[in-house]
């Protein structure tokens, strides 16, 4: 065992795991006041929720074993294996990998529920989030990462593109068609209730996301660096061209946008952070903000779904993009985990293999979300809260609590 190696894992695993409470702040402070800690509940629960699940049958059945290419066995059951001697899985420690895997199936869930916010029971939110991340999540990160089918045709996913941010922001679209619209969606315009939570909640989530990305090296060497400088050079050339459309379009740059951008700059570069060129991660920053943004701005308005906090714009768009741009500018000297260089250096193999997988990832995400609604909306009745629910907030509804109870003026 290389303890200096397993130190950086868990050192990357605290940081993930900052992530989740970033996440929950991130989102709080763009819903109502009167929501806010129903929103934050719903990611604060994963990491008590998902953890159990992750040490139960999680881990197991995403990493040992292989049945059909598709998932695991439950051969590691409870983490049946000898935390300290077991070197199965070829890493500096097979239980140090679980405790960092663990940090990502906790916040891929909570990504979903911002695109529900504000109308979704929080009961049906639980079933929901756990029959998803058995369905979709652990076979995703099995054949992804754990010797599955998309690794065996050989497209590569650094730390999550494929299986964090395209299957939750998929899946958030197709939950929130489901869900229905909020009461007065296309009538009144949202504003965010608390910026300064949003810029907090922002900052959380690059910080931690060092963790996600250069931790997904697995090792404290070359790599891990190399993925530490990309994840932070696409997060601000992310949002710098956010500001710079907010620029020409509004003539003012808001401190929303910055984050907004920001956080989908990292999104972008966490399929690619351990493959791209370094010059390449300023391309990838710089344009999926103007991609979010129009679907944010252009594709969502026409279609009329309300995914609340643009969740399928950001993640799943923003997956997709950094998908694709793997394809485009991988290199296999830089990590020789890809079989191929990208398209953009004269080969198309690496680009082909990395469609397929999106493609592969969203049919996954689509038939998951619906097995998942359909059982958490058989168990709890309906998944929406009632109008008066909605009107009265979720805070009050759901918690019996308020995060602000002193305060007495308009929502």
């Amino acid at each position: 065992m290389d303890h200096g190696d397993v130190a950086w894992i868990l050192t990357s695993s605290a940081l993930v795991m900052i992530m989740t409470p970033g996440l929950a702040f991130f989102y709080g402070g763009l819903v109502k006041r009167k929501n806010i800690v129903n929103t934050i509940m719903m990611s604060i629960i994963l990491m008590g929720l998902s953890s159990i699940l992750w040490v139960l049958v999680g881990f197991s059945i995403s990493f040992s074993g292989d049945i059909g290419g598709i998932i695991g066995n439950l051969n590691w059951f409870g983490l049946n294996f000898d935390g300290f001697a077991d070197t199965t899985l070829a890493y500096p420690n097979t239980l140090a990998f679980a405790v960092f895997q663990m940090m990502f199936a906790i916040i891929t869930p909570a990504l979903i529920t911002g695109a529900i916010a504000e109308r979704m029971k929080f009961s049906s939110t639980v079933i929901f989030t756990t029959i998803w991340s058995i369905i979709v999540y652990y076979p995703l990160a099995h054949m992804v990462w754990g010797g599955g089918f998309l690794f065996k045709i050989g497209s590569v996913d650094f730390a999550g593109g494929n299986v964090v941010h395209i299957s939750s922001g998929v899946s958030a679209l197709v939950l929130a068609i489901i869900l229905g619209k909020r009461k007065n969606f296309g009538k009144a315009v949202y504003h965010p209730h608390n910026v300064p939570f949003v810029v907090l909640g922002a900052a959380l989530l690059w910080f931690g996301w060092f963790g996600f990305n250069a931790g997904s090296a697995l090792s404290a060497n070359e790599l891990a660096i190399h993925a530490f400088m990309t994840t932070n050079t696409s997060a601000a050339a992310a949002m710098l061209s956010w500001l710079l459309i907010e620029k020409i379009k509004s003539g003012k740059p808001t401190l929303v946008g910055a984050s907004t951008g920001l956080v989908i700059g990292l999104v972008a570069i966490t399929p690619g952070a351990g493959f791209v060129p370094i010059w390449a991660s300023i391309i990838i920053g710089a344009l999926v903000s103007p991609i979010s943004y129009f679907f944010i701005s252009v594709i969502k308005p026409k279609m009329g779904y309300d995914d609340a906090l643009d969740v399928f714009a950001c993640h799943g768009m923003g997956g997709i993009w950094g998908g694709i741009a793997t394809g485009l500018f991988a290199k296999s000297s830089i990590n020789s985990a890809a079989a191929w260089d990208g398209l953009v250096f004269g080969n198309v193999n690496l680009f082909a293999r990395q469609l397929a997988a999106i493609g592969i990832t969203i049919v996954i995400a689509i038939v998951g979300t619906l097995i998942a609604c359909g059982i958490a909306s058989l168990c709890t009745k309906g998944i929406k809260v009632s109008k008066k629910a909605e009107d009265l907030g979720l805070d009050i509804s759901e918690h019996g609590e308020s995060a602000y109870p002193a305060f007495n003026g308009m929502d």
